[in-house]
């Protein structure tokens, strides 16, 4: 045979296409989807972005290619942030929205552009919400040294401030090469869209590198299919979970966000109605089932309800459902008081299912209820009648304290924080989104909120971040524009929140996204003044007053009128300054097609008037030594509580 026949010919090569680091980027991100119990998500639906001279020649070109003018279904839509922090917030609002199927990708240019990401990145972390992170970085082949914006370390030539983003990343590559984005890709697309692992994914991109071409395999580009896997539990592990249940006499459920992220409420609202063990939920989990559910007992913890938190006292098995046990759902280790207490732990990772020294069920959430639900049927598991008898008795008395700090007597009055959430309670329907935060509203509303639809409250507790409220509601709007009817979507700040992070409001303006910003004024941080009150600090630093003339904050308060800078910033604002006020401008904003501010000075509650108190503890260690009465008399109170502390072994 001769060395040219067909039979030692070279195989034709494989089809290229030639485009620049960051326009392969993009064509790649646009042909991924995810897939889960047989419906197709796009997994990278949108981009937002700030320019830099650290992307806007790479990543900027190439969305301007990907997106304008390009109606193909392999488009990337570009959406302008004004703080690069705000955009991630943005990003993890959109992906919570859409139960983790979809997400936005971020990026940044180099310097303080890619430091900035560093707060939303730890938040998307902590609640493992997926956003994708591009970061600008320093030049790869290294030109100049140094360049713009480059941090120099005198002992490691290749770190750049783009390492802060390593331990709040749960994937991170920095792309020196071309052809080193296929695997960093690849990598990345499958933590995004691992539930057990997801969280921020970071591709930091030298800025040369963005604008340098590469052959690229067409393979590269062919639409991939991430499937979202619903694991199973194991059946030896699942027998033991069968038989702790079955021996419990007082079990009681925590739901943790886990439920929500597995679209598990169904499953959960079948096997309580099987078992009738009572439900409590974290801040994220709040909405596992309605209020109105026979078997809910609201929220646990710190900011838990009087009914879920003595349940959680005298229960002799505690069944965690996608929770990681933070220390606000476990009182600081105070909580679970009975000595016969055990746990069985259902959650997607082992890391959190072994928490509290429990039997472990690995699995989703929602295979995992529906496993236990099955084993369960045919061996007549029940709780005792009078036990169920007890907790629902003692909901019935809660809600009538919850009723009774909603009430608001006199219409002329300035209203109280409660009576404000009383009064958008009584205004919202199922298809309302509630947003918030930090600072005291968390609290209050994790303890009286009534939630009526799976995903009405939208708490981010995980890292209770200043600032998250407003952008994670653009990202709520956008996810619910997409793939819902329009639904009013109500953002809910204090002043000093809404002082951190107001820029995304010029971004709602833009779209034309009718945000519902509710901003309550109460001159300061009035839940760290609380707290500073409870632990001898005396409120020091928690006021917005001017100095008085020992030096101290107890002037007049500060003529900062929030109203108008909002109003500055593109919104339409009402503003109220009695219950009744509000309750109008309330109502008025929820028809509203437009960005809309409510503003209202709220005031302080008395021990009636307020919400109820704490019904948990929290540990915040006070000084031990002291002058000052009020730190004395706060370590004395400290001691008696850490007292009871337990570690579960």
């Amino acid at each position: 045979m001769s060395p040219t026949s067909p039979a030692n010919a070279r195989p034709a090569p494989a089809p290229t296409r030639r485009l620049t680091t960051a326009q392969a980027l993009v064509a790649f991100l646009a042909r991924q989807y995810t897939e889960r119990d047989g419906r197709r998500h796009r997994l990278i639906s949108a981009t937002w972005g700030i320019f830099g001279h650290g992307n806007v020649a790479g990543i900027g070109q190439a969305l301007v290619e990907a997106g304008n003018g390009n109606r193909t279904a392999h488009r990337m839509p570009y959406l302008q942030g004004r703080n690069e922090q705000a955009m991630v917030h943005a990003a993890v609002g959109y992906a919570r929205q859409s139960g983790r199927l979809s997400a936005h990708a971020v990026t940044t240019s180099i310097g303080p552009g890619a430091t900035n990401l560093v707060t939303g990145a730890a938040l998307a972390t902590i609640n493992h919400l997926p956003v994708l992170l591009l970061p600008g970085d320093t030049f790869a082949a290294r030109p100049a040294d140094p360049v713009l914006q480059q941090l120099e370390v005198p002992y490691a030539g290749d770190v750049s401030v783009n390492d802060c983003l390593r331990p709040v990343s749960r994937y991170f590559d920095r792309v020196s090469r071309p052809e080193a984005l296929i695997p960093a890709a690849l990598q990345a697309m499958r933590v995004l869209a691992d539930p057990a692992e997801t969280g921020a994914v970071t591709l930091a991109l030298p800025q040369d590198v963005q604008a340098e071409a590469y052959d690229w395999p067409e393979e590269f580009f062919a639409e991939r299919v991430w499937r979202v896997r619903r694991q199973a539990p194991d059946v030896a592990e699942l027998e033991a979970a069968v038989r702790a249940v079955r021996s419990a006499r007082r079990p009681l459920i925590v739901a943790g966000g886990g439920v929500r992220h597995s679209g598990a409420e169904e499953t959960l609202a079948a096997f309580t109605a099987a078992t009738r063990i009572p439900v409590a939920s974290t801040q994220a989990g709040k909405g596992a089932l309605r209020h109105d559910h026979p078997a809910d007992v609201g929220s646990i913890g710190h900011t838990g309800t009087a009914t879920a938190d003595e349940l959680a006292r005298t229960a002799d098995l505690v069944i965690g459902i996608g929770t990681r046990y933070t220390d606000f759902t476990t009182a600081s280790g105070t909580l679970f008081q009975n000595r016969a207490v055990r746990f069985l732990n259902l959650n997607i990772t082992g890391f959190d299912a072994h928490k509290l020294a429990a039997l472990p069920l690995v699995a989703d959430a929602r295979t995992g209820l529906e496993a236990l639900t099955s084993a369960l049927a045919g061996r007549a598991y029940r709780i005792d009648p009078a036990y169920e008898t007890e907790y629902t008795g003692a909901k019935e008395a809660w809600e009538e304290r919850v009723e009774a700090s909603f009430t608001t007597p006199d219409l002329t009055a300035r209203p109280t924080q409660t009576q404000v959430i009383g009064l958008l309670d009584a205004l919202f329907t199922e298809d309302d989104i509630l947003i918030n935060a930090a600072g005291s509203l968390p609290g209050d509303l994790h303890r009286l909120w009534r939630t009526r639809s799976r995903d009405q409250y939208h708490v981010e507790y995980g890292y209770s971040c200043m600032g998250y409220e407003i952008p994670a509601a653009i990202g709520v709007m956008l996810a619910t524009r997409n793939h819902e009817r329009s639904r009013p979507v109500w953002a809910l700040v204090g002043d000093g929140t809404y002082l951190m992070n107001p820029t995304e409001i010029v971004t709602a303006v833009q779209e034309n996204l009718p945000l519902k910003l509710l901003i309550l004024q109460n001159h300061g941080y009035a839940s760290i003044g609380g707290l500073s009150e409870s632990v001898g600090g005396e409120r020091f630093g928690t006021a917005y007053r001017h100095r008085d003339a020992d030096g101290g904050f107890t002037g007049p308060p500060l003529p900062v009128d929030l109203a108008a800078n909002a109003a500055s910033l593109g919104m339409h604002v009402l503003r109220a300054t009695t219950v009744d006020d509000l309750r109008k401008a309330l109502a008025e904003a929820r028809s509203a097609d437009g960005p809309t501010c409510v503003y209202v000075e709220t005031e302080t509650p008395d021990t009636v008037s307020g919400p109820p108190p704490a019904q948990a503890w929290w540990d915040v260690p006070v000084a031990e030594t002291a002058s000052r009465p009020a730190a004395v008399k706060a370590r004395e109170e400290y001691d008696r509580q850490v007292a009871a502390r337990r570690r579960h072994l």
